[in-house]
């Protein structure tokens, strides 16, 4: 299931104070960094990655990063992502 115009709307919103949990280097995006992404997530639900200079491009690094974590790309502001995957149970965000 997709997100709504008004959840990413929400989502960023809550999202704007978050300081960045996971750092991309330059080797890219790597079964590693999904890892901890996936970890990430896991704890957090909704967390910002920052992606620094490397091989791929920005915009395909944030479809990577939300494909392999199986998370909705929220925003790529710069070289910032936020990514939500709401939690089987426990969830901070129960109309999400």
């Amino acid at each position: 299931m997709s997100l709504t115009g008004k959840q990413r709307r929400e989502l960023r919103a809550l999202g704007h104070h978050l300081e960045p949990v996971v750092i991309v280097g330059q080797s890219g995006v790597s079964e590693g960094i999904i890892g901890a992404v996936n970890q990430a997530l896991q704890d957090h639900e909704l967390i910002k990655v920052k992606l620094n200079e490397g091989p791929e491009e920005r915009h395909d690094a944030a479809e990577k990063l939300a494909e392999g974590a199986g998370a909705h790309l929220v925003q790529l502001l710069g070289r910032t992502v936020l990514l939500f995957k709401k939690r089987e149970e426990d969830s901070k965000f129960p109309k999400f």
